[in-house]
C-alpha cells in the first residue's frame, strides 16, 4: 500500500507521537520487580475513573496529568495497572477507582482523553490512553466469555484469567476503518452520522468485519453509508482511539461515482465539498468540523490544506 506518512510528520496525529515510555511487558507477570516498583520512591501513579483524569494547570501554562508518590495512592490491589517507565527508570502505574479523588487545592480538574489528549505532553497523554483503554476493557469483561465464570486480573492488568477453565483474556482491540473520500474533482465527500447534531460533519468510518481486508473495508463502508463507490486505497496512519477500544486505521479513498445515496440508519446526510465551499461553511457556522484530536480532522486537513477551524469542548 501507498501510505501518507511522510506527508503527516510536521503535524502528528494526536495520541500517536513518541511518549518517551517503554512499556516493558516482560516486567508484566514478574510479581516481585511490579513490588519493588511500586514500593520505589520515585515511582509515579494516577487514578482513571470513567475514562477521566485528574489534570491541572502549571505556573508555566502547561497542562499536566495529576500524578502522586504511590506511597500517597489510594488504596486498591486488585484495580492497580502497570503502564511502563521512562529513561530516568520511574514506573508508572493507573488506579482504577469509582470516582477520582477530591483535591484540596480545588485546581485540578476531571478531564476526559478528547479535551486532555490535545493539552497533555505526549508521555502524559500516551500513559492516559494506555490507562483509559485498560480500565474500559476491565469493566466491560469480567466475566469469562467461555464458561461464564468471573475472571482474575492477571499481568498487571493486561490479562483476565478464568479460575474455572483456565481460559486467558486480553485487551480488546476493535480495527475500524476511517477515510477521506475525494472525487475526480478534488471534492471531499463528508457526512453527518443520525445522532450527530446538525451541521456538525466528518469522514466517513466502520469497524472491519471478519474474513475481510482493511481496503474491502473501506470499500464496503463508503458504498453501504453513501452509495458511492471507491477505488484507489491509500493508508495514511492510525489512531489509539479508546472510545471504547478502537484502532482507528486512517486512508485517503479515490471515488469512481459521485451520486450519494445514504443508508439512513447511520448516515443522515452526506454531501461533497469543495475547499471553497467547506471554508465558507465553516465561516457560516453551517458546518462544524470534527474535534482537532480526532485523526478524521487531520484527514481532512490533508485534503483542505491547513488546519481545520478549532471546536469547543463545552
Amino acid at each position: 500500500m501507498t501510505t501518507w506518512t511522510d506527508q503527516t510528520a510536521d503535524r502528528p496525529i494526536s495520541l500517536t507521537a513518541p511518549s518517551g515510555i517503554d512499556r516493558a511487558a516482560h516486567h508484566r507477570l514478574d510479581e516481585a520487580w511490579l513490588a519493588a516498583a511500586w514500593s520505589h520512591p520515585t515511582t509515579r501513579c494516577f487514578v482513571v475513573s470513567g475514562g477521566q483524569v485528574l489534570i491541572d494547570e502549571t505556573a508555566d501554562g502547561r497542562t499536566e496529568l495529576v500524578m502522586t508518590p504511590s506511597f500517597e495512592a489510594p488504596l486498591t490491589e486488585a484495580h492497580r495497572y502497570f503502564l511502563g517507565t521512562d529513561d530516568d527508570g520511574v514506573s508508572y502505574f493507573a488506579l482504577q477507582k469509582d470516582s477520582l479523588p477530591g483535591r484540596i487545592d480545588q485546581s485540578a480538574r476531571p478531564a476526559g482523553l478528547r479535551e486532555a489528549g490535545l493539552l497533555l505532553s505526549p508521555r502524559d497523554a500516551g500513559l492516559m490512553v494506555h490507562a483509559v483503554g485498560l480500565e474500559n476493557w476491565q469493566r466491560t469483561h469480567r466475566f469469562c466469555s467461555r464458561c461464564g465464570e468471573r475472571t482474575a486480573i492477571a499481568a498487571a492488568g493486561h490479562i483476565r484469567r478464568c479460575p474455572a477453565c483456565g481460559a486467558e483474556h486480553y485487551p480488546r482491540t476493535d480495527p475500524a476503518v476511517i477515510m477521506a473520500v475525494t472525487d475526480d474533482e478534488d471534492r471531499i465527500l463528508l457526512g453527518r452520522q443520525v445522532h450527530w447534531p446538525e451541521g456538525r460533519f466528518s469522514t466517513l468510518a466502520g469497524f472491519v468485519e471478519p474474513g475481510e481486508s482493511i481496503e474491502q473495508s473501506v470499500r464496503r463502508e463508503v458504498f453501504e453509508e453513501a452509495g458511492v463507490t471507491v477505488g484507489r486505497v491509500e493508508y495514511v496512519a492510525s489512531q489509539p482511539w479508546p472510545f471504547p477500544s478502537s484502532l482507528m486505521l486512517g486512508f485517503m479513498a479515490q471515488a469512481t461515482t459521485t451520486d450519494i445515496e445514504v443508508d439512513g440508519d447511520e448516515i443522515h446526510e452526506a454531501r461533497w465539498f469543495s475547499r471553497e465551499e467547506l471554508r465558507a461553511a465553516f465561516e457560516s457556522g453551517e458546518v462544524q468540523p470534527p474535534y482537532g484530536i480526532s485523526i478524521a480532522a487531520r484527514l481532512i486537513e490533508l485534503w483542505y490544506g491547513k488546519p481545520l477551524p478549532t471546536r469547543s469542548f463545552v
